[in-house]
């Protein structure tokens, strides 16, 4: 799928928005795979699902980039609250879902896309759109990256990472 410059720029225009929002910062914050934050893994998810998407011309790209960036909105560190250590995997999606909802009023098919990321964990949760399909493939595609590396360099890496993310579409 090509798109047009408008397009591109429209893209962009929400990425940057969500990239420096206030809320989305917070994301920082909390701790996810191997020198990797909540904040990096959303927007390498996101990168990663838009080029698929582009790649084999499916789904809405709002959708796709606004659902990946908020599919791990869920605000807390897991880790360090042991009343949420044993049910994240499952229970995740929806806090992230309902919290995105409340601080940015998304539509129904993007909370059913972040409900839907972690499936096969909720396997009541299938995702049935293209859009959740791709976002689910992406997020899993950048675990695993992110998981396969050492812990060695997280520092380097982190900013690495933030280089990586400070633009959707790269030159």
């Amino acid at each position: 799928m090509k798109l047009s410059d408008e397009e591109k720029r429209e893209l962009e225009e929400i990425y940057q928005a969500f990239l420096h929002d206030e809320k989305i910062l917070r994301m920082k914050e909390i701790s996810m795979h191997r020198g990797s934050n909540c904040y990096i893994h959303s927007f390498k998810v996101a990168k990663t699902a838009l080029k698929r998407a582009l790649r084999h011309n499916k789904g809405d790209l709002k959708t796709i980039l606004l659902g990946a960036i908020l599919h791990d909105y869920y605000l807390y560190d897991w880790r360090n609250d042991r009343s949420k250590m044993e049910h994240h995997l499952s229970a995740h999606p929806y806090i992230a879902a309902e919290n995105a909802a409340r601080d940015f009023f998304i539509h129904e098919p993007i909370k059913r896309v972040i409900e839907s990321h972690m499936w096969p964990v909720n396997f009541s949760e299938f995702p049935k759109s293209k859009e959740a399909r791709i976002i689910s493939l992406a997020d899993k595609h950048i675990y695993i990256k992110e998981i396969c590396c050492s812990k060695a360099y997280k520092a380097k890496r982190e900013k690495k990472y933030l280089r990586q993310i400070e633009k959707l579409f790269d030159k």
